[in-house]
């Protein structure tokens, strides 16, 4: 009876801390605090500067959707419900970080690590409407970097070029690419190019 019992318990135990391990190792969750992202400033790690953004009050590290998810207007919050108040856009909605052309290091701060395929860099294009909900077709390319399937630390910098064409408010539109699942975490970026 002691070894029938026992033998249940240790079963038990193996397989919850198998499912523990499981869901740690499948969630991954970062997001960008430098220049800090609207998700960020609008929490409590980026110092509440943006307010009323939803869910990102609490958990900035959570848009989280599908790869290649650019529904136009939803770009901020990547269409995951309880994130749409960051779609909201307009010249001057949101804090601004001050940039200058040439490199760029932007910084991710990741709360969960995975596997990486990629990290991509889209900037709104000379001439975009700053009071037209963003839309990917108004930004280009200007950076992506290939992590060939590697963990990535909790801290993550990348260097990026800003085209000299750009001056004014922007937005960049940072994408984390993870390897092994079919999603991706998307964080908008506003800054003021000098």
């Amino acid at each position: 009876m002691k070894k029938a019992m026992l033998k249940t318990v240790l079963t038990l135990g193996l397989l919850v801390g198998g499912l523990s391990i499981s869901s740690t190792a499948t969630h991954a969750h970062g997001y960008v605090s430098s220049p800090g992202s609207r998700a960020y400033f609008g929490s409590s790690q980026g110092g509440k500067i943006n307010k009323n953004v939803g869910r990102a009050e609490w958990e900035p590290q959570s848009i989280e959707t599908t790869k290649n998810t650019f529904i136009p207007g939803k770009l901020a919050s990547a269409g995951v419900s309880g994130f749409d108040p960051l779609d909201v856009q307009s010249a001057d909605r949101w804090f601004k970080s001050d940039i200058t052309t040439g490199s760029l290091a932007i910084n991710w701060t990741l709360t969960a690590r995975h596997r990486t395929a990629t990290w991509d860099y889209y900037m709104t294009k000379q001439g975009w409407d700053p009071n037209q909900p963003l839309d990917i077709k108004n930004f280009d390319l200007i950076g992506r970097v290939d992590d060939k399937a590697t963990i990535p630390e909790t801290s993550v910098s990348h260097t990026v070029t800003i085209p000299s064409d750009r001056k004014g408010y922007h937005v960049i539109y940072a994408v984390w690419n993870v390897y092994d699942t079919t999603n991706a975490f998307y964080q908008a970026i506003d800054v003021n190019v000098k």
